[in-house]
C-alpha cells in the first residue's frame, strides 16, 4: 500500500512542477504586471515589474499584443507610448528563469514565449501609428525587442543597452540579426559577438535610439506627447527633436 502511494507521489512531481511553472508565467495577477491607460489620444503601456527590472514574461506579451491591435484600429488613439515602472529599468529582458525551467520540464510554454514574443516584435515594427519607447534605464534582450523596432526610441543618461544572450551562446535575440547589421561600420557585429554594454548618449549616437533626453525631462516629455492633438510621425519627431536640442544646447 505504501509503495503504491510513494509511486503515485513520484509520478505527480513532474506534473506539480509544470503547474508551478505555468502558474509563474500565467499568474492571475498578471494584469498588474503590465498596465494600460488612455491619456488624451495616447495609449500608454507601463511595464510594471520594477522588482524584476520589468522583465518580460509570456503573460505580459499576451496582454500587450491584443492591446496594440486594439489601439491600432481605434480612431481615438493616435499615439502609443511604452515605458517601464521604477527608476532602474525600461525592461531588462525576457523572464529567462521561467523560460528555462519550462524548457527543462519539456513544457511548450518555452516555445510559446519566443514565438509570441517575435510576433509582438513584428507588430511593433509594422505599427502604423507613432510608437514611442521611453528607454530610461536598463534595456536588454526582450526590452530591446519592445523598443528598437518602434519608430521612436528615447534614451537617457540612465540607458544601458546590451544583448546579453550572446554571452551564453544564443544568437542575437528579438530580431538582432536584422537591426544589428544595419548599424554603422562593424559595430553590430561587435555587439552580436560580445554582448558589450552601451550607455547613455552612445545608444543614440549609433542609432539604436532615435533621440536622447535627460532623464529628469522624461515626465515632461510624456506630458507633451499625450497633449499632442492627432499627431503625425513628423509632429512627434519635431517634439522629440526640441527636447534633444535642449540637451545639445547644454553641451
Amino acid at each position: 500500500m505504501s509503495l503504491i502511494i510513494l509511486t503515485s507521489a513520484h509520478r505527480l512531481r513532474p506534473i506539480c512542477r509544470l503547474q508551478r511553472i505555468q502558474g509563474h508565467m500565467m499568474s492571475s495577477k498578471a494584469g498588474s504586471e503590465v498596465l494600460f491607460e488612455k491619456v488624451g489620444n495616447a495609449g500608454v503601456i507601463t511595464l510594471n515589474r520594477p522588482k524584476a527590472l520589468n522583465a518580460l514574461n509570456l503573460t505580459m506579451i499576451r496582454h500587450i499584443y491584443p492591446q496594440l491591435k486594439k489601439w491600432d484600429k481605434d480612431s481615438e488613439t493616435d499615439l502609443v507610448i511604452i515605458k517601464g515602472a521604477g527608476e532602474k529599468a525600461f525592461c531588462a529582458g525576457g523572464d529567462i528563469r521561467a523560460v528555462t525551467e519550462a524548457g527543462k520540464a519539456g513544457d511548450s510554454l518555452a516555445q510559446d514565449f519566443f514565438r509570441e514574443e517575435y510576433i509582438l516584435n513584428n507588430t511593433i515594427g509594422t505599427y502604423q501609428k507613432p510608437y514611442v519607447a521611453l528607454i530610461d534605464g536598463i534595456t536588454m534582450g526582450g526590452g530591446v525587442g519592445l523598443s528598437v523596432h518602434g519608430r521612436f526610441r528615447v534614451a537617457t543618461e540612465k540607458t544601458l543597452f546590451a544583448m546579453p544572450e550572446t554571452g551564453i551562446g544564443l544568437f542575437p535575440d528579438v530580431g538582432g540579426g536584422y537591426f544589428l547589421p544595419r548599424l554603422q561600420g562593424k559595430l553590430g557585429l561587435f555587439l552580436a559577438l560580445t554582448g558589450f554594454r552601451l550607455k547613455g548618449r552612445d545608444v543614440q549616437r549609433i542609432g539604436l535610439a532615435t533621440h536622447f533626453v535627460q532623464s529628469d525631462k522624461i515626465a515632461s516629455l510624456e506630458k507633451d506627447l499625450v497633449d499632442l492633438k492627432s499627431p503625425s510621425n513628423s509632429d512627434v519627431a519635431q517634439l522629440l527633436d526640441s527636447y534633444q536640442e535642449q540637451v545639445c544646447g547644454k553641451n
